[in-house]
């Protein structure tokens, strides 16, 4: 997978097939499309020239979304219906997956509440990750910081990329150099300053 960022977006290019990549633009302009934001990324577009679209432009709003409550009597929700993490993870159908096991166990064991705090907690480490990731966007100088502490020590990436996929917890990265701020920049929304 590719990321680029530019002024006005990040395009995201992913092989998913041998013949086939997968393009997506993620951005605040919500009337920007891919073929004007390509422009301002030259490499790209120049690998792309010659390929065919093989499906249509599509779009959905894409952010965190948390409920008070995610059953009632006898209806319970799961995957994005039950709240969702930003679609920047790439989490959603993992998340879905892992919500529907619980609540299989949950309603063997007919503890409905425990699907509710276990809920949470499944999506913690995704909602963590999305607001780093978003973080990246929102401060030049904090996604070049991180940037170069990555070039600098590549382990410090695997083990950031490890905590994304949950092979590891936020604690692992203490086993070496960490990102800066990283706590406090998850705290923050966009436009405050770090």
């Amino acid at each position: 997978m590719e990321l680029h960022w530019g002024p006005r977006c990040q395009i995201y290019a992913t092989p998913i097939a041998a013949d086939e990549v997968c393009v997506a633009l993620i951005s605040r302009t919500s009337d920007l499309r891919l073929d004007d934001a390509l422009g301002a990324f030259p490499e790209l577009l120049a690998r792309l020239c010659a390929a065919e679209p093989s499906s249509v432009e599509r779009g959905a709003i894409s952010s965190t979304r948390k409920l008070r409550r995610i059953y009632k009597d006898r209806v319970c929700l799961v995957g994005d219906a039950s709240g969702a993490v930003d679609a920047i993870t790439g989490e959603g159908l993992r998340l879905c997956f892992s919500q529907a096991q619980l609540l299989a166990e949950c309603l063997v064991a007919n503890d409905l509440e425990r699907y509710q705090r276990q809920h949470r907690i499944l999506a913690t480490r995704p909602a963590l990750m999305a607001k780093l990731m978003l973080a990246l966007d929102w401060r030049k100088s904090f996604r070049q910081t991180v940037m170069r502490a990555f070039g600098s020590d590549p382990r410090l990436f695997a083990r950031v990329l490890a905590m994304h996929a949950g092979a590891s917890s936020p604690i692992d990265l203490r086993g070496g150099r960490t990102l800066p701020r990283m706590a406090d920049v998850a705290r923050l929304e966009p436009g405050e300053q770090a």
